[in-house]
């Protein structure tokens, strides 16, 4: 009985030295100012967004005008990136790879034969993680608003699939063990909003678990972290896709990062909508995974 398949089976794509080498200086150059920050003076100066309560960031008018404009940027840019997102990933996927991902499910409380919804599913990377954890491609379901992202999905995993937005589940209430979302917290427009949605949709004791990259708490984490996502990451892509709206997808991922609230909003807005245990996970000070049970 075969619960987790070699990852060849459920579409893990192999690291090509390149993508390698640059995911292991910039691991290198961001330990090295880890351990800077460590003798940072008190008084140090945080680089902290604006305090929004619902929104996870504020409108960024060099990509949109407004709220509507956001949504319709959102999709249309992963739609038309969808092809080139899993590579460009794994040039960036220095800790928030395939291991990484189902570590944090596994952490979670996900276990086998668990019932699954997974939330702006993209190209099914947290969802091939999930598969290997139930056991049974059925158990997972995987939700995302843009076309193209889950045509990519369905070529690699064989999953129900449903073209929805965060904001309102078509699925019914008390439906699923277990509600993921990888790396998409940054593109929702209201926090309070979607996680009420998630509450909802799970069972009594069902469990949330966000996976997000959140900005350092040090200017030095945070510059190199700029300097990788938003100089070499765009870089790369610029050399290895040759396709500009994939290299501006990669610039708004960072620019989302840097303008997102703190994680004690996120925290916070999950505990609002009635969620317990709510907790946040971290590693390396930029990846967390935000978990919470629904009572029951």
């Amino acid at each position: 009985m075969a619960h987790n398949p070699p990852y060849a089976a459920i579409g893990h794509p192999v690291t090509t030295a390149r993508e390698s080498a640059a995911r292991t200086l910039f691991i290198y150059g961001f330990l090295a100012g880890h351990l800077l920050e460590s003798f940072a003076m008190k008084n140090d100066t945080h680089i902290t967004p604006e305090n929004h309560v619902k929104a996870p960031h504020p409108i960024l008018k060099d990509y949109y005008e407004d709220e509507g404009a956001r949504k319709q940027f959102v999709r249309g840019i992963f739609d038309r990136t969808a092809q080139n997102y899993d590579r460009v990933e794994r040039m960036m996927a220095f800790g928030s790879g395939s291991w990484h991902r189902r570590q944090c499910l596994l952490k979670a409380g996900l276990k086998e034969g668990m019932e699954v919804l997974d939330v702006a599913m993209g190209t099914g990377l947290v969802a091939r993680e999930a598969i290997g954890i139930v056991g049974d491609p059925s158990k997972v379901i995987g939700l995302d608003p843009s076309a193209g992202m889950l045509a990519e999905a369905r070529k690699l995993l064989n999953v129900p699939t449903i073209q929805a937005m965060g904001e309102q589940l078509p699925v019914p209430a008390n439906q699923f063990d277990f509600l993921s979302m990888g790396y998409a917290l940054r593109h929702l427009s209201n926090l309070e909003q979607v996680f009420s949605e998630y509450f909802r949709v799970l069972k009594p004791g069902g469990t949330v678990c966000i996976l997000e990259i959140t900005r350092p708490k040090y200017k030095i984490s945070t510059l190199l972290l700029k300097a990788y996502m938003k100089g070499i990451v765009p870089l790369l892509t610029r050399l290895t896709t040759r396709h500009g709206e994939t290299v501006l997808l990669f610039e708004y991922y960072w620019d989302t990062i840097e303008a997102c609230v703190a994680p004690e909003k996120v925290l916070e807005a999950l505990r609002n909508v009635g969620f317990a245990e709510v907790t946040r996970r971290t590693e390396l000070s930029i990846f967390s995974a935000y978990t919470g049970k629904k009572p029951g």
